[in-house]
This record gives structure tokens, sequence and C-alpha cells, in this order.
């Protein structure tokens, strides 16, 4: 039994079989001191623990959302139903989910993935980036398709579900069905492609074209190191001459759509540092460690659980992190001590390591006039490459704004920007560029709240198992200090075997129920009696004494009438054999 509840458990947890497998074996000693192999592991999974079938799961799975609801009645959940009750579409969200999304639903990335399950369903999920820098799910969804109404279905369900309000920013790939089903679900929400993506087709898109490695360098050239749109503009049409591309379909298609995509022209919006879609599709390589095309419903929610107390973890740990320690200045600097008061510590070593870029950095005064500055700060960033920004500083405002756009597109001041502030000899930064988004301070809701986890449906006799188990190994712990204290444990364990050997055998063939001592456990433990095919009345029913005494009774009476009648029948076939005996005699 410990080992079918080590491979439940770790079947629970995410733990390949092989995993589990070597695991026995390594603490057996050897493959040979074990009388299983890896096949009967894998067995006993599909056999005992994933043993559902396609009529139950839907079942299974409506079940779990029931009884997260119960746990929690701010778990959300719809299904959008086939003709023939099948699933065309779900989603759901926990309840730390909907209270995180107040604090860090600004931003959403959005993304699907497949092979996550038997039915084919398409995966979505719905992710945002906490006050550590950290990736939270915000969401999940199952579709049948990735048609523009499954998406819209699944947008204004989300929308529901976060109480009416739309976020900022939205990250997808460059899905037309998502991005008309944003248009009409989203209309006030910035839409971007995640370039990502983009990035990673110029090889296959340019590959025909003679130097074509040249061609992906100068591009990602004029897409990163573009400081203006006029600038983006001009470049861009220099590289198409440049290379004869003018009449690329795709790189055409790109630049009408440049404004979801390339950075300079979406960076004055606040992106929470995300520029792809890369942190949904983390999450779903997570699922796919575990899950596969043959997955069940109930095994794809059990490791998306996972995936969300795995975030919580980590999110609990780094909050305790910012409670409990404290990462040093690098400098003396009173605003880099400001950030270090008030930032999470992810966020304050990026702050950091601008403070470093500072010394890459060569500030000079353009022009002033009533108190307004501007800066051109020339950063140097390989031997022999400069790139210049144009830096601005109202000192009756306490304003500085940066060209890069670093801190509009990510909360974080640039180098340039604190260049410029250290040149203007400023000690305290504005309140407005400690933001509240990434602060240590700040008490959330969310953090109350522990992420959904469905507890594992067991047989009376496997909690009393694991509660045993439980107990026992702070025994064994203890009594294995000393050979006197095993020795003791020893004869308890020898005394307690005897008991418990002797109560059975007391107990071994009856046993009683009544409502005095009945329990809904004990009442889960019974047993059906055999059935037994039969035709009519059992031959061996049991009477009372007075049924068995009148039944002897009439058996004897029967008995000796019947006697009775035999001495008369043979009295008469006796007289009979005479009489004829006789009349042959007198013929």
């Amino acid at each position: 039994m410990s080992i079918h509840r080590t491979i439940e458990n770790n079947e629970e947890a995410g733990i390949r079989p092989s995993k589990t497998y070597q695991s026995f074996v390594a603490a057996a000693g050897g493959h040979r001191e074990l009388n299983f192999i890896e096949k009967d592991v894998r067995n006993y999974i599909t056999r005992e623990v994933r043993n559902v079938s396609e009529q139950e799961d839907a079942k299974e799975f409506g079940k779990y959302l029931l009884r997260m609801k119960e746990k929690n009645p701010n778990f959300f959940f719809e299904l959008e139903l086939e003709e023939d009750q099948s699933i065309k579409l779900a989603f759901w969200a926990d309840a730390r989910s909907r209270a995180a999304f107040e604090y860090f639903g600004d931003v959403i990335s959005f993304d699907t993935t497949y092979n996550t399950n038997r039915y084919n369903l398409v995966c979505g999920s719905f992710v945002g980036v906490n006050h550590h820098g950290q990736s939270t799910l915000l969401g999940c969804s199952l579709m049948k398709n990735e048609e523009i109404e499954s998406f819209k279905w699944l947008f204004q369900c989300w929308l529901r579900c976060m109480g009416g309000n739309a976020p900022k920013g939205f990250l997808t790939d460059q899905c037309a069905s998502m991005k008309r089903a944003l248009e009409a679900c989203m209309p006030t929400t910035v839409h971007r492609w995640c370039i990502w993506h983009i990035m990673k087709k110029i090889p296959s898109k340019l590959n025909g074209y003679k130097g074509h490695a040249d061609i992906e360098q100068e591009m990602s050239q004029v897409i990163w190191n573009s400081h203006s749109k006029d600038s983006f503009d001009r470049n861009w049409n220099d590289f198409l001459l440049n290379f004869g591309l003018a009449d690329n379909k795709w790189l055409s298609d790109l630049y009408e759509h440049r404004h979801i995509w390339v950075p300079i022209y979406l960076d004055h919006h606040f992106w929470a540092g995300m520029r792809s879609t890369q942190r949904s599709e983390s999450m779903h390589s997570f699922f796919n460690k575990y899950i596969t095309q043959n997955s069940s419903f109930i095994q794809f929610v059990k490791q998306y659980d996972n995936c969300l107390r795995s975030r919580e973890q980590a999110e609990r740990e780094s909050d305790a992190a910012d409670f409990h320690t404290v990462i040093p200045c690098a400098t003396k600097s009173s605003i880099e001590a400001q950030f270090q008061d008030a930032y999470t510590h992810a966020k304050f070593r990026e702050v950091q390591a601008q403070l470093r870029g500072k010394a890459n950095c060569i500030t000079r005064l353009k022009n002033s006039a009533l108190g307004y500055s501007v800066y051109e700060v020339g950063e140097q960033v390989s031997s022999s490459i400069f790139n210049k920004f144009v830096v601005t500083y109202d000192s009756v405002a306490a304003k500085v704004k940066c060209q890069c756009l670093l801190f509009e597109s990510r909360g974080i001041l640039c180098r340039h920007a604190l260049s410029v502030l250290s040149f203007e000899q400023v000690s305290q930064v504005s309140p407005r560029y400690i933001l509240e988004r990434w602060s240590k301070k700040v008490k959330r809701r969310h953090t109350h709240i522990k992420s959904s986890h469905d507890e594992p449906l067991m047989e009376p006799r496997s909690k009393r198992f694991d509660q045993l188990v439980f107990r026992s190994q702070n025994i064994c712990e203890f009594a294995s200090e000393s050979e006197e204290l095993t020795a003791i444990l020893h004869r308890a364990y020898d005394n307690v075997i005897a008991e418990m050997e002797s109560l059975k055998a007391k107990r071994k063939g009856t046993s009683s129920l009544s409502h005095e001592n009945a329990n809904l456990e004990s009442v889960n433990e019974l047993q059906s009696t055999p059935r037994i095919r039969t035709r009519g009345r059992p031959k061996n029913r049991l009477g009372s004494k007075l049924d068995k005494q009148i039944t002897n009774a009439t058996k004897k009476k029967k008995t000796r009438v019947l006697s009775e009648v035999k001495v008369m029948f043979f009295k008469f076939v006796a007289i009979e054999f005479i009489f004829l005996v006789n009349s042959l005699a007198n013929v």
C-alpha cells in the first residue's frame, strides 16, 4: 500500500512515472530488490489513477468546478456546450486570480497551445506580471476552435469575471481572429503583437534572399535602435531599398501593422516589461511537461492547480524575502536609497542596473530656459558605437523624460534620466517615479487568499494509511536517535501488532452496525452480498423451531398413512392372486 500511495501522490504532483520508479530503485538498493518493473508502475497509473472514461471525464470536470465554487464562492467558471452537451468552450479563474487582477490586470499576455488533452481542445491562458516581475495566472480556457466568435465569447467571459475592467494593454501572437475579437470586446485596450514571434519568422521568410543573414541583422537594428517614429520610417525605407525588398509582401504587411508591434510605436504605454507572449508560453511549457494529447480534463486541471500553487509559493517566498532581508545599496546615492526602501528586491535590482549604466553615459546640456532644460545623453554601447538620447528636465514640476521611454514602458527610471538628475544634483526623485505597482509596502488583498486546489478523493483506508504514516514518521525519527529508543519502539510495535491481531481474530467472520455507531465511513465500506442464481424459493430456507416440529410431525403422519395404504394394497393383491389360482384349478 505504501508503494501505491507513493505512486498516487507523485502522479498528483506531476512527477513522471520513470522518476517515481527510479526513486523506488534507489530506496530499495537496486532493481533486483524490487518485485516489480517500471511498466508495472505505468500500468497502475493507467488502470487505477487515470482510469477516467470519456463519458465520465466531462462530468468529473463539471464536479471539479462545482467543488471549487463550493470551497470559495468567488471561484468563477462558465461553459459553452454543443447540442450533444459536449464542451465547446470553457473558462475558469480562482478567487486568488480574480483578486490579483485588481493589482496586476493592467497588462495581460494571452496565448494558446495545443496537445494538452485527448479532445484536441485549445488551451488559452491569461497571464499578468506581479510586483516582483513574476508571471501570475489570471484565468484559463479550453476552446474547440480558434474562430472569431470563440474568442469573443472567451474575452467577454473573462471581462465579466474581472468585473468588466478591461486591461490597458493586451499581448497576443499574430492571430487575425484574436485581433478582431479584441477590437470588438476591448476597444479601448492597446493591442500588441508579440515581437518575439515576428523576429523568429525572419529566417524562414527571408531565407531565399542573398545575404539573408545581413538582412536579418539590419532589420533588427532598425526595429530596436529607432528612437522616434520618424526615424523608424526613414530607417525602414532605407533598409528595403538597400536590400531590394520593396516588393516583399510579408515585410509590407508588417510595416502596415507597425503600430501594434514596433517598440517605438508602443513604448509610450505601460507594458510592465512585456514585449512578447513568452510568459504565457512558459506557463504552457510547464503544462506540457506533465500532460499529453491523451490527458483527460481532470489531469489537465490538476496540473493547472499545481501551476497556480507554484506561482503562489514563488510570490510568497519573494514577499518574505522583501520583509526579512535588505539588498545593500551599491552607491551613496540618496536616490538609490529611495528605491531600496520602496521597491521589491527584484525591481530594486533593475534600478541598480540602471544606476550602474550611468557610468557609460555622457551628459551634455543643449539648451535651458525658465527651469526647462534639454540634454543630450550619449551612451557607449560598444567600443565603437555611441547611441544618443534626448532627455528633458523640468525643475519646476520635477519632471524628467527620456527618449528611450524605459520609464513609460517598464516603470523603471532609465540610466539616461538618472544621469541628468545627477547632473542637476537632484537628491530625491519625485514620488511619481516610485510606482506603487512595484512597491513592497502595499498590502494586497489577494495575498490572503489561497489558490484553488482540489483535494484528492481518497478511499477511507487510504486516508487512514496517510495519517498513520505521517504520525509514525515523527516517532521513528525520535526513536532512531539511539539503540535503546529503537528497542523501546520495537517492543511497542510487537505489543501493538499482537493486540491488533487479537482484535481482528475476534471480529473475524462477524460484525455489526447500528444507528448508535454507524457513520459515513463505515457505510461506505459495506459490501454487496455475493449474487447467487437460483430458481424459486431456496431449498435451505430456515424456519422457527415450531415450524420444524410441525413439518416433522406432518412427515411422520404422511409416512404412517403411506405404510397403511401399502399393507392394504398388498393384501388386496394377495387375495386377487389366490382367487385367480383357484379359478385356473377348477378349469
